[in-house]
């Protein structure tokens, strides 16, 4: 037995080592390379010279009448040109201390696992001692196992107290609108329970592999049934769950069902999702928002407005979201060709934006950008609606500044976008209107 021991212990330490070979390999072939290249340019270099000077020779032989300087001029262009021609071509290559790192950490990777083969080998060896001696015990292990346990039920209690005092912290922002305080406090309930149930489901695991550890003339009790226990854990998570799920339901109830007198009196948005952009379309002096038929979609035309409906012809493209403070504003959310997600985390607003349908969600903002800037004591943040549905390569691109202003601030900066309904649309408008009147008096004619 100790020879098949010791031959798979040397077995081991060969494979390390030709991996090690292996892996080394390239260095050295890359170092040789190198060092070959190297050699080859001092070569060209020392001839060039020489080249050159036989040429400046031979000229001078046959071309007694040149002056100095057309020897001179002469010997300089023939340098040039042989030291050109002796010149290897570049390669690009991998820097060799590129192989010297990887060979670093792979050699110390196998130095720890020759430690941890020598450690275990020393533990078996031990093992057999004690088997020889007739002094093993083989619940002398359960012991050290239920320590370890525990050891690891204090590491674990101690960084989620620090995940939640330093990560939490640092993480979490309270939220900038009415109904953001809502989700927080569903949130943090159900941080808080889901806490509670970790913390003791681990201090019992821990607690009792080690106090009901298996040790000598002791026997395990055979508990197989009681209605009592049965009936504790399984009715106080019911009921937990059932109040969490009803707590999210009511709370999304007040987030959606808004009474028909505020969603008029909302500032309407309207925003049109595809990949990889958003396009955002606000309503103009008249307050509302014109038709859209995505067969009306042209090179022109590309976001689909029918502008035979006049209420569109004063809609305003937004290149950022900019919204006023403490106001309520409703967002009419939709996509031109697969399914997106209007997101703000700041805001607490998530919806899809889904083909061929629209969905919507109302808000009102309760801090504005540089009160936030404040907050966080960082003078370039900013809110940003993001693609929260993975839609192609550029997702993560997928994004638009959300800006929170006064009022006044709102109404200046929508004044100063441009319309949808621009002079090459109002041409190509003007010229079906035209087209079209003629068609009807062709038609009315030959009646």
């Amino acid at each position: 037995m100790k020879f098949t021991l010791n031959n798979r212990f040397k077995s081991l330490v060969g494979g390390l080592l030709a991996i090690n070979m292996m892996l080394a390999a390239p260095t050295f072939a890359s170092i040789q390379d190198t060092a070959t290249v190297a050699t080859q340019t001092e070569q060209a270099a020392v001839a060039a010279p020489a080249d050159s000077a036989a040429t400046t020779v031979a000229d001078s032989a046959v071309a007694p009448a040149a002056t100095d300087s057309t020897t001179v001029a002469a010997a300089s262009s023939s340098s040039s040109s042989s030291t050109a021609a002796a010149a290897p071509k570049e390669e690009k290559k991998i820097d060799p201390q590129v192989y010297k790192n990887l060979m670093y950490y792979v050699f110390i990777l196998l130095i720890a696992c020759a430690v941890v083969g020598v450690i275990f080998k020393v533990l078996s060896i031990y093992s057999l001692t004690k088997r020889v001696n007739g002094k093993y015990n083989p619940l002398a292990g359960n012991t050290v196992q239920a320590v370890l346990l525990f050891v690891f039920l204090i590491g674990f209690l101690a960084f989620t107290y620090y995940g939640y005092a330093v990560w939490g912290s640092w993480a979490w922002r309270d939220a900038v609108t009415e109904h953001g305080k809502d989700i927080d406090r569903m949130f943090i309930i159900t941080t808080v329970i889901i806490t509670i149930v970790l913390v003791l489901v681990h201090i019992l695991l821990m607690t009792f592999s080690l106090i009901y550890r298996m040790r000598a003339k002791r026997t395990a009790y055979y508990y197989p049934h009681n209605d009592a226990i049965e009936r504790l854990w399984t009715i106080i998570p019911a009921v937990v769950l059932t109040v969490l799920v009803l707590f999210g339901f009511f709370t999304w109830r007040s987030i959606t069902n808004i009474p028909e007198d505020l969603k008029k009196s909302a500032l309407q948005i309207e925003v049109l999702g595809e990949q990889f952009q958003w396009t955002v379309r606000y309503p103009g002096n008249d307050g509302q928002i014109g038709k859209r038929n995505y067969k009306l979609t042209t090179p022109t035309n590309s976001y689909g407005i029918d502008f035979n409906d006049k209420s569109s012809w004063d809609d305003v493209k937004g290149d950022e979201i900019v919204i006023p403070v403490n106001k309520p504003v409703r967002f009419h959310i939709m996509s031109k060709d697969i399914i997106h997600s209007f997101f703000i985390p700041d805001f607490r607003v998530q919806i899809n934006a889904v083909p061929g349908m629209t969905n919507y969600f109302q808000f009102t903002p309760t801090v504005t950008t540089e009160e936030m800037r404040d907050r966080q004591n960082d003078p370039a943040y900013d809110f940003y609606m993001l693609c929260a549905k993975i839609c192609g390569s550029s997702h993560y691109n997928m994004k638009k500044k959300v800006i929170v202003v006064s009022e006044a601030e709102y109404k200046e900066w929508l004044s100063k976008q441009a319309k949808f309904f621009t002079e090459d649309l109002q041409k190509e408008f003007a010229q079906k209107e035209d087209n079209t009147v003629k068609e009807s008096r062709i038609a009315a004619s030959v009646n």
